[in-house]
């Protein structure tokens, strides 16, 4: 199996000079204490004025407004349990040897490490005509504060032998030890259900899960951002939204539908 050396590069959000700056919304009464059946996020500091879908994302240590944007802060690392816990700090409690289905699993050299994720994403996100390239790297955050990463490998190779590496979990570290999904969260989809919002891209648009309404989507039900625009759960007027599929590119397409926001570590 080839060695994982995906590099992180990043869209991000020009902000022109002279532009009033607003004062973050850091200050918070709020310390909410997630349902989650997970072991590494026990509580997150919610800003005000913060809407609810967003405090969905457990897995955030704090999360809070500013200026148009929504600030989100991780750690980076699963509060599930992973082959690729063996030799870290967390063994004693989250190394589980692989368990899963895939007779090719081959681990690969990696370990899990923690890492401060920033991801900052538009509050109100809008489509962008220019549709820009996801980059490699983080492009967008799930439920539990795991990234979400696009359907290449390095120098965008497609997945083949990437995929034989993922652990029970359809996840795995990068070269310097950044834990990600390319492909269903099966962690999140099994205790939140298969049709649940999974997390957000950077431009702000919801990923969902692989049904709506009862069905198994498919690339034939989206369009080549790998969204489509109609009522959620959470979103019950309608919003364009991702759904992760069994087929790639697995979660986006060509390019993010909306302006992208940023993530820095």
């Amino acid at each position: 199996m080839n060695r994982i050396q995906l590099f992180t590069t990043y869209c991000g959000l020009t902000l022109t000079t002279g532009l009033l700056t607003f004062v973050a919304c850091k200050q918070s009464t709020d310390t909410v204490t997630p349902s989650t059946t997970g072991t590494t996020s026990t509580s997150m500091t919610v800003g005000t004025g913060v809407p609810d879908v967003y405090k969905k994302i457990y897995g955030a240590t704090e999360i809070y407004v500013e200026g148009t944007n929504i600030v989100i802060k991780t750690k980076g690392r699963p509060d599930h349990k992973s082959p690729y816990y063996q030799g870290t700090q967390w063994e004693s409690t989250l190394y589980e040897a692989y368990n899963g289905t895939n007779t090719k699993y081959a681990s690969n050299p990696n370990r899990i490490s923690e890492f401060s994720l920033t991801f900052k994403i538009p509050m109100n996100p809008a489509v962008d005509a220019a549709h820009a390239e996801t980059p490699l790297g983080a492009i967008g955050v799930s439920l539990n504060g795991v990234a979400f990463y696009n359907q290449y490998a390095a120098q965008r190779a497609v997945l083949t032998n990437e995929i034989n590496g993922f652990d029970q979990y359809a996840g795995h570290p990068q070269q310097q030890g950044q834990y990600h999904y390319h492909v269903e969260p099966t962690y999140l989809t099994k205790a939140k259900g298969k049709d649940a919002l999974l997390g957000f891209l950077l431009d702000g648009f919801p990923v969902y899960g692989p049904t709506e309404n009862g069905k198994t989507i498919t690339n034939s039900d989206l369009d080549k951002y790998h969204g489509h625009t109609s009522a959620t759960a959470d979103y019950p007027n309608g919003i364009y939204h991702y759904h992760i599929t069994a087929e790639d590119p697995y979660l986006n397409g060509s390019g993010f539908y909306g302006k992208s926001g940023t993530v820095t570590q």
